[in-house]
């Protein structure tokens, strides 16, 4: 799959100009609130006209503005998941996605293509609720259902604008999962638009930095987001994401054990079997640099390495550790670099507390992780 996007919009004093492509997997569209992205959502979905440009899915043309074409919205086989379920209330569980169906033989769909009915049941956890109305659902199961119809219209692209953004923690948590599976099993390409730095590390293959209206950055998620300069105002939040697998697990001291590129990880105890591979984010702000092994500290986790690079201006600089050829990334003061004597290509340990890690925000994946 290929999505190609290059739009132009302005309304009132805001305007909008981006361009950029995306392949299979789940493209993030990230940026603080008011750069654009459920513009761009509305934009590819039909839901609003750019003043100028080009959208199309694997070769097929959505909008030319300068061929004047339009695909109508119920032509375009593009499925969305918002903020509010929007669930049809009169209508049980499996009449809400009776919808989804409907929705494919509207854009043409033979109903043969995509996913099974019961696989997509048996995906998001829902058989149990087939007979509920959307009344008796929490948050998080009225999004698993909005999912579910979603892809019963057996679309060629999922857009979700801020999907989780009005469910509380607990909800979260029992929805991303799901979020994941959709991602390394549907074989339903997804655009997904969010402003938190950890759902976007949990989830994205790629991602596409809005500010102001334009692309400020496109490319991997372990790239785009050990970047403090692209989130001036949170540039905490930035950090590495690395690929792990669960190894075993230390009961008596309440630890899992993770191992890979970088060398092994001990982490608060993980619901994951051995031979789990696991996406982990690791935030900048809790790593360490030394440039001898470190004795006598209570930290557990000693990653040798060497020095990649070192940016920044004035007090704060990031460090780029290079372990294994997985890239950890350390927040550090100019001070700090100074003393130390840190030099391009230079040995150093990278030192991570295990309490770091939040196991909450740990999410499984074909070759996922995260921390």
């Amino acid at each position: 799959m290929s999505l190609s996007v290059d739009v132009a919009l302005t309304r009132g004093a805001f305007s909008l100009d981006v361009a950029f492509e995306a392949g299979a997997g789940l493209t993030a569209l990230f940026g603080r609130s008011g750069s654009g992205k459920s513009t761009l959502i509305n934009l590819i979905a039909g839901l609003a006209r750019p003043d100028r440009g080009r959208i199309a899915i694997d070769g097929r043309t959505l909008v030319d503005t300068a061929a004047r074409v339009r695909v109508p919205v119920h032509r375009r086989r593009i499925a969305c998941v918002f903020q509010d379920a929007r669930l049809l209330p009169h209508l049980s569980v499996k009449g809400n996605l009776g919808y989804g169906r409907l929705f494919s033989r509207l854009a043409g769909g033979d109903g043969r293509d995509g996913i099974e009915p019961e696989a997509i049941v048996a995906m998001l956890g829902i058989g149990h609720l087939l007979d509920r109305m959307p009344a008796g659902l929490s948050g998080g199961e009225k999004q698993r259902v909005a999912i579910g119809r979603a892809l019963l219209s057996r679309p060629r692209l999922l857009l979700m604008d801020e999907p989780l953004a009005a469910l509380d923690e607990a909800r979260k948590a029992e929805i991303l999962p799901h979020i994941e599976r959709l991602r390394d099993e549907a074989g339903v390409p997804i655009v997904y638009v969010s402003h938190a730095v950890a759902e976007v590390a949990r989830l994205a293959s790629t991602v596409v930095v809005l500010e102001a209206g334009r692309v400020a950055a496109t490319g991997p998620a372990e790239a785009i987001l050990r970047r403090p300069d692209l989130f001036p105002e949170r540039e905490a939040e930035a950090g590495s994401i690395l690929d792990m697998r669960v190894e075993g697990h230390d009961e008596a001291a309440g630890l899992t054990r993770l191992s890979g590129p970088a060398g092994r990880l001990s982490v608060p105890r993980l619901p994951y079997e051995p031979g789990r591979t696991l996406r982990v984010r690791v935030p900048a702000r809790d790593v360490l640099v030394a440039t001898r092994v470190p004795e006598g500290l209570s930290a557990r986790n000693v990653l040798p390495g060497r020095l990649a690079a070192l940016t920044g201006a004035g007090p704060a600089l990031t460090a780029e550790i290079d372990c294994g050829g997985a890239i950890l990334t350390a927040r550090l003061t100019t001070a700090s670099a100074s003393d130390l004597g840190l030099a391009i290509g230079a040995p150093v340990y990278a030192v991570v507390k295990s309490v770091a890690f939040d196991p909450a925000a740990i999410g499984a994946g074909r070759r996922s992780v995260e921390i």
